[in-house]
């Protein structure tokens, strides 16, 4: 019965094995791009099965401390649903705990306080239409009032309601959040989105009128930008771009991977 049940649970250990090792790499480019934010925010992934158990950093180490053995398995209420030693952030549970929990294809889910997110975040027109990359978003953002640091269960029903069946929310005078059926999608797609904050906080300090394409042109343009990002074939939404830095962390420092 013993060797039956180790053979049993062998895939399913091996596929959680892989998904920390892809997380872990998520946080290590994460840092490289320079979204990290001391201790604090969060990039989550669910892991398979029936209880609704996702991986979350370890709160206290920074994302370049990330590996795939210390991340910290947790249910949606912030329990240790592994061996960890390590805790979770409060506000990490209360806000991936119920993106997780309502939407099934937000297998992953990134959420940043970059300069540029918050910033955005603060603005009352929200994102702008200014570039091709904003465009990849026209008309698939949410947004979520400020309730405070996240510290309340009960924001999590308001939180899902905001988000809708948006792949991205701005969360007001907070920062960034999007989800992914996989971990090279949310990573993608938070790229482009901070991308587009920066540039348009650029426009912006330029003094001048924007000038905005018309609904029609960025309608068009949002159409197009979905075309070119997933009709890659095999090659899956967003792989070729984490590829691409994930061989710059492995030349780097390629201890995520223990």
């Amino acid at each position: 019965m013993k060797t039956a049940r180790a053979v049993e649970l062998a895939p399913e250990a091996g596929a959680e094995r892989a998904l920390r090792v892809r997380l872990a790499a998520a946080y290590r480019i994460a840092d490289h791009l320079g979204w990290s934010e001391l201790i604090y925010t969060h990039i989550s992934l669910r892991v398979p099965g029936p209880e609704h158990h996702f991986l979350i950093n370890p709160y206290g180490l920074r994302f370049d401390e990330v590996t795939a053995s210390n991340l910290v398995k947790i249910d949606s209420e912030g329990k240790n649903a592994g061996a960890s030693a390590y805790k979770a952030n409060e506000p990490g549970f209360v806000i991936h705990g119920a993106v997780h929990m309502a939407r099934d294809d937000a297998q992953c889910v990134f959420h940043t306080h970059t300069l540029a997110g918050m910033a955005v975040s603060a603005q009352e027109c929200g994102l702008l239409p200014v570039h091709m990359y904003s465009h990849n978003f026209y008309g698939k953002v949410g947004y979520h009032e400020f309730e405070g640091p996240a510290m309340n269960l009960g924001e999590r029903e308001r939180l899902v309601a905001s988000l809708g069946k948006h792949p991205v929310l701005i969360l007001r005078n907070h920062g960034l959040l999007t989800v992914g059926r996989t971990v090279e999608e949310a990573f993608l797609l938070m790229w482009r989105l901070e991308r587009a904050c920066q540039i348009q906080l650029a426009a912006q300090a330029g003094g001048t009128k924007l000038h905005l394409p018309p609904d029609e042109v960025c309608a068009a343009s949002a159409r197009m930008g979905d075309e070119f990002l997933t009709d890659r074939g095999a090659v899956g939404f967003g792989e070729l771009e984490f590829a691409a830095l994930e061989r710059i962390i492995d030349n780097k420092d390629p201890s995520y991977r223990n």
